[in-house]
Order: C-alpha cells, then structure tokens, then sequence
C-alpha cells in the first residue's frame, strides 16, 4: 500500500436534523440512492469504513459505531469512529454529501499526505466551526484567521486536509487527517473540558495545520441541510448536462457492476437500431442490465425489476417535488 491507498474513512451519519424536522437525513435520496450510498461511493478503496449514527443498511460493509452519548456531537462521534480505525490516514465525511466524487477524495488525501519538501502550505489551522453537532453550517458564521506556521518536525508539514468551498468556507467534515494528530487533539480537548460531548468542531479544529484544497467542482462540498437543500440537489441530477450519467451512475450501483460506459456511442447505437428511440435511458438501463446477467449469472428478471424499482423512485422524487412545489408543503422523504 502507499498513502493514497492505505486510509481509512469515517462517515458521521448522526445528528437530529432539526432542520429536516427531524428526518433521517442519511437515509432521504437523492436520484434515487440514499445520500449516505452516495458517500461511501466516493471512497470505494478505503481499507476500514465507519459509519457513526444509527444502524442503517449501506451498499458495501461498513463497521457501524455510536457516539457516546448518541447525538454527542462531531467529537463524540469522530472519537467513537477513530476507535475501529488503523490507517496512518483518515477520510472524515458528513453523511449529507451527494456530490462528492472520487476525484476530490484523491485530492484531499494527496494534500494530506504530502511531504515537506514538496508542500505548499495552504495556511493555519484554524478553521470557522463548520457545523453544529450532526448538523450543517450556520450561513451567518465567520471563518477565524489564519495562522502561518512551519512544519513541527522534518517530515510532514501539516496534520491533513480539508475542502474548502467557492465561497471560501472551510469544510473540516470533507477532510483527510493524519491519524496520529487526530487522536492527539482529540485526546487534549477530553483532557481540557472533561467530555468531548456538545463540543464544536472548532475546539479541535483549533490545534491542527491543515492545507487547504479548493473544490475543484464547486458541488463536492455541496450538504444537504434543508428541504429546500434536498429539492436543489434532486433538481440538479435531472438537468439535462447531468441526467444520464446520473442515471447510469445510479443504475451501476443498483446492479451491482462497475464499468465505463461510452454513453454517446451507445446512444449512437440505440438511435440507428430503434430508427432514434426518444428515451435514450430505455436503452442503456437494457444494457447494464444485460452486462450485470451476463457477468454475474443472474436472473434477468430480477435485475429488471431491480432497475424499474430504481426508475419508479427516481420519477417519484421529480412527481413529489413538483406536487409539494404547487402545493407549498416539505418535498417526500
């Protein structure tokens, strides 16, 4: 293993959603998959993933934890989520993130795992809050300055990396950390207020040099804190620059395979051999679906009424959103 493929990954899954009335937010989807899927999609090679919150089925095995006391908080909860980890390297994620890719998972681990000699310090280490426990940012809050400091010692220059946003907020909970400082700031917050329970983020946040990462894509550090977060981020997986590739990525992971899909050529193909077929997701679902029998040896039938269920929830999400729309009232669960 090396540094990128040797880390670990924490998921806090917790918190009461008072914004959402109360819901289970890891649990809402978002183009038809859970947003908690949808995270742990983003980092499929980490060697232990951990789940703090209350027991919920995943698409992969996870190692599922509970804050002490449950609803404790991010402390709480990334203390109980250190516990099971071993990797020199933790990924720390919201369970609320359902644009987060791979690409800015990679990014993050290679800043935090980046040598002195090649280094360039993306500031101090003390970021704003960020959330409230198990909840999302408050809009009105500012960010705390930034401290210039070298490196501690000749062989790292900072103790992990963090997303930060357009804006330019800080993201401390879509971030890679170094085990070691983690647990050290972690152990001397206990140490300061005799409980990490209710605690902010910025309390350990406060003792750690983390490099900055800018979102590359503008949506990876998109959360969803409301309904009105909810409906944005179902909207935008149905525009149309976005829908098919969503829909493949979604249908990939209800079948269970992995595989690059030219969607143009396929498209190109279905068009000449249905004289221009007008649902060009009638023909590409066809196809995984074949892929998925044919790879696996499974029935047919069965991963065809796995891929109409997905497609009735997925039509569901717009027919809700558009009748709570009209209607005034909260978007479905």
């Amino acid at each position: 293993m090396n540094d990128l493929t040797d880390y670990d990954t924490i998921v806090l899954a917790g918190g009461a959603a008072r914004r959402l009335g109360g819901a289970d937010k890891p649990s809402l989807s978002v183009g038809g998959r859970p947003l908690l899927d949808r995270v742990l999609a983003a980092c499929p090679d980490a060697a232990i993933t951990v789940v703090v919150g209350p027991r919920r089925p995943a698409t992969r095995a996870v190692v599922h934890a509970v804050e002490d006391p449950p609803g404790g908080g991010p402390l709480a909860a990334l203390d109980a989520g250190l516990r099971h980890t071993t990797a020199p390297t933790v990924l720390v994620l919201s369970a609320d993130l359902p644009f987060l890719t791979a690409a800015t998972v990679q990014s993050l681990l290679e800043a935090a795992t980046r040598t002195a000699g090649a280094a360039t310090p993306g500031g101090g280490s003390a970021p704003g809050e960020g959330r409230e426990p198990g909840e999302g940012r408050d809009p009105h809050e500012g960010r705390a300055p930034h401290e210039d400091r070298g490196p501690r010692d000749g062989r790292t220059l900072h103790d992990g990396a963090m997303l930060q946003d357009a804006s330019g907020r800080d993201q401390p909970l879509v971030a890679a950390y170094r085990a070691e400082p983690l647990r050290r700031e972690l152990a001397r917050v206990r140490a300061e207020h005799g409980t990490l329970a209710g605690l902010p983020l910025r309390a350990l946040m406060s003792g750690l040099l983390l490099e900055r990462v800018p979102d590359a894509t503008t949506t990876a550090s998109f959360d969803c804190d409301t309904w009105e977060d909810i409906s944005a981020a179902r909207a935008r997986i149905r525009e149309h620059g976005n829908v098919l590739d969503e829909w493949i990525t979604a249908v990939k992971a209800e079948l269970g395979i992995e595989l690059d899909v030219d969607t143009a050529a396929l498209l190109d193909l279905a068009r000449d051999a249905a004289h221009g077929v007008a649902r060009p997701a009638a023909p590409l679902t066809t196809f995984l679906i074949g892929y998925a029998a044919g790879q696996q040896g499974r029935d047919v039938q069965e991963l065809s009424d796995r891929a109409a269920a997905l497609a009735n929830r997925w039509a569901a999400e717009g027919a809700a959103d558009a009748d709570a729309t009209g209607a005034g009232t909260k978007p479905a669960e």
